[in-house]
């Protein structure tokens, strides 16, 4: 991991201090923020590989950051690290644009297994965007670098988590995905969360993919899960 450049947004001194030694004696190199405000002047006036972002931040909170960061770097991996752990504070800071979130206290040994996970999956320029691929099912089109999405040519525009979710089932070349393997890929959650937020949005996607368009995509494969493909005429 030699020359990848971290920016540490994290307001406890004595936290930041030590995550900053370990990281730098693991061969990256460290900036920190000591608040949200700090973060997201950084983030705009440099280059990093990935961001290790806070949630409870004065000034500015963690999600503001978030949405701050992915709005100029659509591919800059985003690591929370709260110890907010709950499953609603982790849905929201994955809407928000994370990739990945990490409850505090927590080994660091993780953390680097997790950080390099990320770079890894999401290789970053020095200007915060991915060299990642164009997929493409009937005329729907997804740039994974940019994160930007179309169909027929016309932009649609997709939260976070929607735009994750639907380049996860891209993905999987029209295999169907249980509930709980979306839950698992696309919020990191590997356990029942007791909601309906698997169906809400796929349901968002819908209306955002298939409404005015054929053909349809977005299937259920009733008592099974879901999946994108065309499918042949009936």
């Amino acid at each position: 991991m030699k020359n990848t450049k971290v920016l540490l947004v994290e307001d406890e001194p004595k936290v930041a201090a030590s995550v900053k030694t370990w990281l730098e004696e693991n061969g990256f190199q460290v900036e920190i923020a000591p608040d949200g405000a700090v973060g997201q002047y950084l983030v705009q006036a440099n280059s990093y590989n990935l961001v290790l972002l806070d949630l409870n931040l004065p000034f500015v909170n963690g999600y503001e950051v978030c949405k701050t960061i992915r709005s100029l770097h659509p591919g800059l991996p985003i690591i929370l690290v709260t110890a907010m752990g709950n499953v609603e504070q982790k849905l929201t800071g994955f809407d928000a644009g994370a990739d990945d979130y990490l409850v505090k206290p927590f080994d660091f040994r993780e953390l680097l297994a997790r950080m390099r996970n990320l770079l890894k999956k999401k290789p970053v320029a020095s200007d915060g965007t991915r060299t990642d691929e164009m997929l493409r099912v009937a005329d729907l089109e997804i740039d994974t670098g940019f994160k930007s999405v179309s169909r027929a040519g016309k932009p649609i525009d997709l939260t976070a988590k929607e735009y994750t979710l639907l380049e996860y089932l891209v993905r999987l070349n029209g295999r169907v995905a249980s509930r709980h393997e979306i839950v698992e890929a696309v919020w990191d959650v590997n356990f029942d969360t007791g909601t309906n937020v698997v169906e809400v949005y796929i349901n968002f996607l819908r209306k955002k993919i298939d409404r005015n368009h054929e053909p349809k995509l977005i299937h259920t494969k009733q008592g099974l899960g879901y999946f994108l493909n065309v499918l042949p005429p009936a």
